[in-house]
C-alpha cells in the first residue's frame, strides 16, 4: 500500500506530514505532460467529495482537465488536498462513462436514445400514472451530491409542480439523526461553530468518527493545532482501529451501541461533580424528557435525579471502558480552563437511538457552557459535498421546504406559496401527501404503491439497508425505474431509463459544507458526449408535464444562477440567509447567515450573529427556539436492535476507508485508489481467525438473518477489529455489504443503523 501512494504523488507533489499512515499533499497532480501543464489554466471549485468543502484549482487545457492542485486561498484547506481530492483530475474520464441515454426496450436489454424519446418517455409516463393513480404514485430520490440548483428544481418539481411529497435523498440515510439532533436540542438546524475552532481547542473528543480517513483535512488541522501547543488532546472513542487511532493521544473502544451509556456518565461526573456551568443553565437552558413519547418539561433536579443510573462505577463493564477512565474523561470535558469541541459523524448518526446520541453530546456542552463560544462546541461531520446545503438548507426531504420550513406547518406552505407566486392550497400538506421518508418510499415502491421513482446522483442499491427486502419485490412490482448519473453502478443495472448526468465543473453549481459556507463553481469542461445535467434534466420533464411556469424560459441562459438567486430570496430574513451570487463568485465561499455581505464565524453569539438580541444575556440567544433557550434532554439507553447470539456470535460493523468515497462509483475510476484498495476486505482479529482457521486472503462468507456475501480476509493490518467483530466497508460493487446490514432505524430521524447487527462468519472452502 505504501508503495502505491508514493506512486500516487510521483508528479510534482509534497507529502505533508498529517500522521505516519494519513499523508496530505500540496502541490499539483497532473495527467497531461510537462509542457500541456504549462498552459493550464487553473480556476477556484469545491471539491467533488466529502462535506469538509475542500478549495481546489482545477488545471484545464483545450477543454479538458488536466490538472489538479489545493487552493491555497482556502480558508478550509489552505492549500493541502488528501488521495481523493487529487482523484479529481480523473473522476471524469473513466472509460465506462455514461454519454447517451438509454432506455430498456421489450427484450430487456438497454439501448441508445435521444434525449427526447427518454424525456418525452419519463413525462408521458408519470403523466399517465398520476392520472390513474394519483400523484404520490411517483417519486424523486436524490443527493447530498446534487447541487443547490438540482436539489431546488427538484424539490419545486415535486412539491409546486406535481404537489406530492415523495422527494428524498440519500442524506436521510447519513445525516437524518444530526439534523433532528440539532432541531430538538436548538430549534434551528446546523452547527453554532466552524472549522475555525479547530484552531483554538484545547481539548477534541471524536464520538464514532474515522476523521484521519473520511476527513483527513480537519483532523489534520487538530494535528497542526496540537503541535503548537502540547497540552491539547485528541480523544479518540471508537469501536475498532482506523487511521484516526494512529493520530490520537487517547483511544478508547467501547461496546457498540454503548455511547448512549458513556455520554450519560460523562454528564453524571460533570453535574455530581460540580462541573457544570451554572449561571450559563440559568440563562440559557430548558430540560426537558421525552422518554415515553411525552414532551414534558423537568428541572435540573429531575435531570440530575435521572443521571443517577449512569454513575461510571454502574455502566462500566457494558461500556467497556474502566470507570476510572471514564470519570478522568469527563473532568477534562468540564475543565473551566479548557476549550472543548466534540466531533461525530456516522458512529453516532447512524445507529437507532442516533437522534438521542445526537442531544446527549449537546448537553455536555449546554450543561458546562462550551457552546457558541470560539474554539468550543459541538460538531458534526458531514459525508457528502453539500448534504448540508442541498439537502438540509434546501429542504429535499420528505417533510422538508427551504430554510428549515417544514411541510407540516401550514405558515410555511403559504410562505412558499407566496414565493414561488403559487395560488394558496397549492403545496401540499401531510394530509394531502403522506410524508414518506426514504426507506419506507423504497417499501412503498416494492409493494406497488409508488409505481415510478428517479434516481439522481445516487446508488440505492448499493446502500439500502436490508437491500434482499427491497430487489426481487421491485422487479414483481413492475416499478418504471429512472436513473441518472455519471457512471454504471448496481442501481443502473435495475433501471428503465438511464440518463447520462453531467458530473462536477462540468456544470455550474454551488455546494454548502459542514461549516455553513456555501461555495461556488463555474462550468469548465463540457460534459462526455450527450450528458445534461440534472437540473436541466428535472426542468425539462417539469415543462413536458406542464409545469413550465414554475421554470420561466427566460432563465435558461443562465439557468443555475436563476435557480440560486430565487432559492436565496427564501432564506432571506430566516437566519438560513445564503450570500449573494456575486459574492460567492468573487469568494472562496461564505458561511450562512451572510448579511450585508458579511458572513457568521459563530452563531447565537452576538459578537458575531447579527440575529442575536442585543439584550440577550451575556451576548448568547439560542434563536431557534421562541424563548431563546437550548434544551438539555434527558435521553436514556435502549439497547441496540440486534446483538450477537449463539447462533450470529459476532459484530458486523460497516463504514469506508481512505481510498474510496461511499460506493466507490467514482474513486473505482481512480487508478492509483483503485489499485490500493482493489476490493472490500472483510476484516478479522488474529484470534477470531485462528479460532475460524482462517488465515489472510482466505475468503469467508459473512452470514445475518437477513443475506450473505463472500470477501477476502485481512488481519490486524490497517484496520484492526477486537475479538468479535469483523469490518466490511460497502464501496465495492462485487460485495455489497447492505445485502447484511439489519433495517432498523431510528423512529425520530428515520436514518438507518448500519454500525452494527449480529453475524455468523465461516471460511469458504
Amino acid at each position: 500500500m505504501r508503495s502505491s501512494r508514493r506512486e500516487f504523488v510521483k508528479r510534482s507533489l509534497t507529502v505533508v506530514a498529517g500522521t505516519a499512515a494519513m499523508p496530505l499533499y500540496h502541490g499539483t497532480l497532473s495527467t497531461a505532460e510537462a509542457d500541456d501543464l504549462d498552459r493550464a489554466t487553473f480556476y477556484k471549485s469545491p471539491c467533488r467529495f466529502c462535506g469538509t468543502g475542500c478549495g481546489v484549482e482545477v488545471g484545464v487545457v483545450d477543454g479538458r482537465i488536466v490538472a489538479v492542485r489545493g487552493d491555497d486561498a482556502s480558508p478550509v484547506n489552505a492549500g493541502l488536498l488528501c488521495a481523493k481530492g487529487y482523484g479529481l483530475a480523473e473522476v471524469l474520464y473513466g472509460e465506462d462513462r455514461l454519454t447517451q441515454p438509454m432506455i430498456r426496450n421489450s427484450a430487456g436489454a438497454l439501448e441508445p436514445a435521444t434525449w427526447d424519446e427518454a424525456l418525452n418517455l419519463i413525462a408521458s409516463r408519470w403523466t399517465d400514472l398520476i392520472s390513474a393513480h394519483g400523484k404520490d404514485s411517483v417519486a424523486l430520490f436524490g443527493s447530498g451530491q446534487w447541487t443547490i440548483p438540482d436539489g431546488y428544481a427538484g424539490l419545486k418539481f415535486m412539491k409546486a409542480g406535481i404537489r406530492t411529497n415523495n422527494l428524498e435523498p440519500n442524506a436521510r440515510f447519513c445525516m437524518a439523526s444530526a439534523v433532528v439532533g440539532y432541531l430538538k436540542t436548538y430549534g434551528i438546524d446546523e452547527p453554532s461553530g466552524s472549522y475555525d475552532d479547530l484552531d483554538g481547542a484545547d481539548y477534541f473528543f471524536l464520538w464514532g468518527a474515522n476523521m484521519a480517513e473520511m476527513h483527513p483535512m480537519l483532523f489534520n488541522r487538530m494535528q497542526r493545532r496540537r503541535q503548537a501547543d502540547p497540552g491539547v488532546r485528541i480523544i479518540n472513542f471508537t469501536t475498532f482501529g482506523q487511521m484516526t487511532n494512529e493520530g490520537s493521544d487517547e483511544n478508547h473502544l467501547f461496546t457498540p451501541h454503548s455511547d448512549l451509556l458513556l455520554a450519560n456518565a460523562f454528564a453524571y461526573v460533570l453535574v455530581n461533580e460540580g462541573m457544570t456551568d451554572n449561571s450559563f443553565i440559568t440563562n440559557h437552558v430548558n430540560f426537558r424528557s421525552e422518554v415515553t413519547g411525552s414532551d414534558v418539561a423537568i428541572d435540573m433536579a429531575a435531570y440530575t435525579a435521572f443521571l443517577a443510573d449512569y454513575a461510571p462505577a454502574m455502566v462500566a463493564d457494558r461500556i467497556g471502558i474502566p470507570a476510572a477512565e471514564i470519570e478522568r474523561l469527563a473532568r477534562m470535558f468540564g475543565d473551566p480552563s479548557k476549550n472543548v469541541m466534540s466531533l461525530w459523524t456516522m458512529g453516532v448518526n447512524q445507529h437507532t437511538r442516533g437522534v438521542w446520541m445526537n442531544n446527549l453530546l449537546h448537553n455536555l456542552h449546554l450543561i458546562t457552557g462550551k457552546v457558541a463560544r470560539l474554539n468550543n462546541g459541538p460538531l458534526s461531520l458531514t459525508g457528502q459535498p453539500s448534504a448540508c446545503g442541498t439537502c438540509r438548507e434546501v429542504g429535499t426531504f420528505t417533510h422538508r421546504l427551504p430554510s428549515d420550513r417544514v411541510v407540516a406547518n401550514a405558515e410555511h406552505r403559504a410562505e412558499m406559496e407566496t414565493l414561488w407566486s403559487l395560488p394558496a392550497g397549492t403545496l401540499p400538506s401531510p394530509a394531502d401527501s403522506p410524508l414518506t421518508h426514504a426507506t419506507a418510499m423504497w417499501e412503498k415502491v416494492a409493494a406497488g404503491d409508488i409505481k415510478s421513482i428517479w434516481v439522481s446522483c445516487t446508488n440505492p442499491y448499493q446502500t439500502l439497508p436490508n437491500l434482499n427486502k427491497y430487489v426481487d419485490r421491485i422487479r414483481s412490482s413492475g416499478a418504471f425505474i429512472i436513473v441518472s448519473d455519471i457512471y454504471p453502478s448496481a442501481s443502473t443495472i435495475e433501471a428503465d431509463v438511464v440518463l447520462p448526468a453531467a458530473c462536477w465543473v462540468e456544470k455550474e453549481g454551488f455546494f454548502g459544507n459542514t461549516e455553513r459556507r456555501t461555495q461556488h463553481f463555474a462550468q469548465l469542461v463540457n460534459p462526455p458526449g450527450e450528458a445534461r445535467d440534472d437540473t436541466w434534466q428535472f426542468v425539462e420533464v417539469a415543462r413536458r408535464m406542464g409545469f413550465g411556469s414554475l421554470f420561466p424560459a427566460s432563465w435558461d441562459a443562465n439557468l443555475a444562477r436563476n435557480l440560486y438567486n430565487e432559492y436565496r430570496s427564501c432564506t432571506l430574513g430566516t437566519k438560513h440567509d445564503v450570500a449573494t451570487y456575486d459574492d460567492l463568485v468573487a469568494s472562496r465561499g461564505l458561511r450562512w447567515p451572510v448579511i450585508g455581505g458579511v458572513e457568521t464565524q459563530i452563531r447565537f453569539n452576538s459578537t458575531y450573529d447579527p440575529y442575536v438580541s442585543a439584550s440577550a444575556p451575556d451576548g448568547i440567544e439560542f434563536y431557534g427556539k421562541p424563548d431563546g433557550r437550548a434544551v438539555v434532554w434527558a435521553r436514556p439507553y435502549e439497547p441496540p436492535a440486534e446483538s450477537p447470539d449463539a447462533t450470529y456470535p459476532f459484530w458486523l460493523c460497516t463504514g469506508r476507508v481512505l481510498e474510496h468515497w461511499h460506493t466507490g462509483t467514482m474513486t473505482r475510476r481512480i487508478r492509483a485508489l483503485h489499485q490500493t484498495q482493489p476490493e472490500a476486505l472483510a476484516y478479522l482479529s488474529n484470534a477470531d481467525a485462528a479460532s475460524l482457521g482462517v488465515s489472510a486472503g482466505d475468503m469467508v462468507r459473512i452470514t445475518s438473518r437477513r443475506g450473505t456475501i463472500e470477501a477476502r480476509a485481512a488481519l490486524e493490518c490497517r484496520i484492526t477489529v477486537p475479538d468479535g467483530m469483523v469490518y466490511v466497508p460497502f464501496f465495492d460493487q462485487s460485495r455489497m455489504i447492505n445485502l447484511v446490514t439489519l433495517g432498523a432505524i431510528d423512529p425520530q430521524s428515520k436514518q438507518p443503523d448500519y454500525k452494527k447487527c449480529a453475524v455468523q462468519i465461516e471460511r469458504v472452502a
